[in-house]
Parts: C-alpha cells; sequence; structure tokens
C-alpha cells in the first residue's frame, strides 16, 4: 500500500544512504515489509558509480533486494537535458539552478516510476532517520482524514521530507513539475499546485491560505529527522533539523534496573551517562584511553538475563567503542556462590577475571555488544564496560539495555 521514494545523488564528504536504509527497514515488522516497497533512485550518469552503489546495497541488504522490499533504479543518461543551457534566477547562481532543476527532475522520475506500485506514494531523502512504527503511523493517518480531497500530508517540516501522495495524484504533480522545473525549487512548486487548484483570484490571501490547508495537512511529531550535513549540492553545508522530531529515533525505548552510573570519560556538553541510561538521550564523551571505564552499579544485587549496548549512531557513525569487554561483578554472597557450586558450573572459573573481581563475559564488535548472562553468576553487584585500548575517535553509547531475568 505504501511506495517509499528516496533519490540518491554523488555526496563529496559522505553518503549517508545505507544508514537511511538501515533506519527505515529495521523500523518496519514483517507484514509491513510485505505491504510496502523502498525505491531507491541512483540519480547519476556515471555506469561506473552507480553500478557501484548497487552493488554495495546488494551485499548489504540481500534478503530486502530478494523479497522485493528494496528497489534500485537509475535513469538513463538521454533523461536529463543539457543543464548548461540553464538561465539564473532568483538571485541563484548557475550551479545552485543546476542542483535544483535536476532535484526536480528526479523527483518526476521516482514519482513516475511508483506510480503504479501503490496506493501511496512518500517521498523520502537519503538522509534522515525514522521513528519506530512511522509506517503504520502514516497509514492511519491518512485513512483517519475526514475528506479524500487532501492532496499533500506531511510528516515532516522540512523541505521535501516525508510527504506522502495518493498516488492517482501523482501524474497532476509530475506534469506540473515538468512545466516549471527550470524555474524554481519543489517546495514551492508544490505550493503553487494548491494555489492553482483551490485559490480564488478574487478573495484574499487569507482565504486561499484555508483553502490550501484543507488541501496540505501537517501530523506532529515529525516521523523522520534530517541528519546529513554535507548537501549533495558542492560546498553546501545543511544544518536543517526538524524541532518537532526529538531524539526518540536515535535510540530504542527500553526499561534498565535502578542503577548508579559512573564513567572516568570526559562527557561532551549535555549527553551524559545518567539521560543515556534513563533513556532521555545519548551518551557522548571524549576520546577514550587504556583504562577508562562506564559503570553501572545496581542498587540491590539483582540476575541479568541479558546485555545489549551500541555504540555510535546514525549522525555519528564512527563514534564507537573499540576493544571494550563487557564485565560483571558478582555479588559476594557465601551463598550465592555455593548454588553456583551445587549446579555444578562454577561461573568464575570459565571467564577471565580482573583484578578487582569482575568477570569478562562479552566484548564489543563493530560497536556493538550483546549477550547472554550465565545464570551460573547469581545475582550481580554491577556491570562494567573496560576499555582495553586508545580510541582514535571519541564515544557515543546510542543504546543501553540490560534485561532482568524473570
Amino acid at each position: 500500500s505504501v511506495v517509499m521514494g528516496i533519490p540518491s545523488v554523488r555526496r563529496e564528504v559522505h553518503s549517508y544512504l545505507t544508514d537511511t536504509l538501515h533506519s527505515l527497514i529495521s523500523e518496519l515488522s514483517p507484514q509491513e515489509k510485505e505491504d510496502s516497497v523502498i525505491v531507491v533512485l541512483i540519480a547519476e550518469t556515471d555506469p561506473q558509480y552507480t553500478a557501484a552503489v548497487t552493488e554495495n546495497i546488494k551485499a548489504l541488504f540481500p534478503a530486502e533486494i530478494h523479497s522485493g522490499l528494496l528497489e534500485v533504479i537509475s535513469p538513463s543518461p538521454h533523461f536529463y537535458p543539457d543543464f548548461s543551457r540553464l538561465r539564473e534566477s532568483f538571485g541563484d547562481p548557475k550551479e545552485r539552478v543546476r542542483w535544483r532543476t535536476k532535484q526536480n527532475l528526479d523527483y518526476c522520475f521516482l514519482m513516475m516510476y511508483a506510480q503504479s506500485k501503490g496506493i501511496y506514494y512518500v517521498q523520502l531523502e537519503d538522509d534522515i532517520v525514522a521513528k519506530p512504527n512511522y509506517l503504520s503511523t502514516m497509514k492511519s493517518f491518512a485513512l483517519q482524514q475526514p475528506s479524500e480531497d487532501w492532496m499533500i500530508l506531511e510528516f515532516s517540516q522540512l523541505g521535501f521530507i516525508g510527504k506522502m501522495f495518493k498516488s492517482l495524484d501523482l501524474s497532476l504533480i509530475v506534469e506540473f513539475i515538468l512545466m516549471f522545473y527550470r524555474d524554481k525549487p519543489i517546495d514551492w512548486l508544490l505550493d503553487h499546485i494548491l494555489w492553482v487548484k483551490v485559490c480564488n483570484p478574487e478573495k484574499d490571501a487569507k482565504h486561499c491560505d484555508r483553502q490550501k490547508a484543507n488541501l496540505r495537512i501537517r501530523f506532529k511529531p515529525s516521523l523522520f529527522q534530517h541528519v546529513g550535513t554535507h548537501s549533495s549540492l558542492a560546498g553546501k553545508i545543511q544544518k536543517l533539523k526538524d524541532k518537532d522530531f526529538g531524539k526518540q529515533a536515535l535510540r530504542k525505548e527500553h526499561v534498565n534496573p535502578p542503577a548508579e552510573v559512573s564513567t572516568s570519560l570526559k562527557t561532551y556538553q549535555h549527553f551524559t551517562l545518567e539521560k543515556a541510561y534513563l533513556r532521555e538521550d545519548f551518551f557522548w564523551a571524549f576520546t577514550p584511553a587504556a583504562g577508562d571505564f562506564i559503570r553501572f552499579r545496581f542498587f540491590q544485587p539483582l540476575r541479568l538475563e541479558r546485555f545489549f549496548f551500541r555504540s555510535g549512531n546514525i549522525e555519528h557513525p564512527e563514534d564507537k567503542l573499540f576493544n571494550t569487554s563487557v564485565e560483571v561483578l558478582p555479588f559476594d554472597n557465601p551463598q550465592s556462590e555455593k548454588e553456583a557450586l551445587q549446579e555444578g558450573r562454577s561461573a568464575a572459573l570459565r571467564y577471565p577475571r580482573s583484578p578487582d573481581g569482575y568477570l569478562q563475559i562479552g566484548s564489543f564488535y563493530k560497536g556493538v555488544a550483546e549477550g547472554e548472562v550465565d545464570p551460573a553468576f547469581g545475582p550481580l553487584e554491577a556491570l562494567r564496560l573496560s576499555i582495553q585500548t586508545d580510541s582514535p575517535v571519541w564515544v557515543i553509547l546510542s543504546e543501553i539495555f540490560l534485561k532482568k531475568a524473570d
């Protein structure tokens, strides 16, 4: 029922495309994956570049390509006109006019391709992050509209991100854009479509705005956040952020057991470990050195079933924990030791022990540490992340999940 279109172009500094796809796909349920298609348009005419990006997507998302959830398309070089003949407008230099003109054509190509594939079409960008349940939220909001007359449902207040259209309207939209694609950017053209449809030249601007509001309806809070900093327009730094979005999508919602948290790392600004543990934000710290630690000391000894830590996030994917071990401190209780020995599996013998009594039960790999906690440990006093070597980068701890045993 929903087709999501993502135009992607070569960026000089950093590509966000695969992070965006990870974000979109990870928030889809199995049923939603059956009911949606994500179409990536590689809007470049260099066949080597197009092939390289395609192969990378196929390697990273083989199941999604195979199932049909993810499609990758690219236009013929002959689709685009001669951009050197464009005239300057609105005081924009030639390069910017070329950039926005090509962007309009990219959107048209995607819409024409997607038109027959679903009931709704959602326009996205290749440098965003999505909130949990975004697809079901969009569908239910569309179905709740009291009138079928709407033309655009907005799930982000920024640019052309998170804009939903009925597929039946795409022909009209594409025809209009193709008439004026050289003249104005897409968001202005969209507003003009609404004006042409419902505004009466004999009435005032307020009346026009009221009429347009029936066709263009905004959903709050936003479901998508713009995370790209380096624009596809060379030299342009894009710091747009959707203030309605919040930070929920940068971490998962978990409830952790009550604990005192501490770290030897120097915290950056207000991104504290306490906030990360309480799911209010992520933890961000300056460059770690060997011997640094992040510790969670429980207010009362408890049994843990499993742990999950994710470092880095979509905005700062390189700020990860490297060569860092996960360690637990069993509660120093003779009775619990006796129980473990009676079960015939003294955990302490099977795990490396630090000089201060912590047992190593896991480590970070590609920024993630996860695993089950051996029940033979019994109740635990604390869990600690121990950094073994100096790191070349800052560190973000974006997700902390400690699951108590039932």
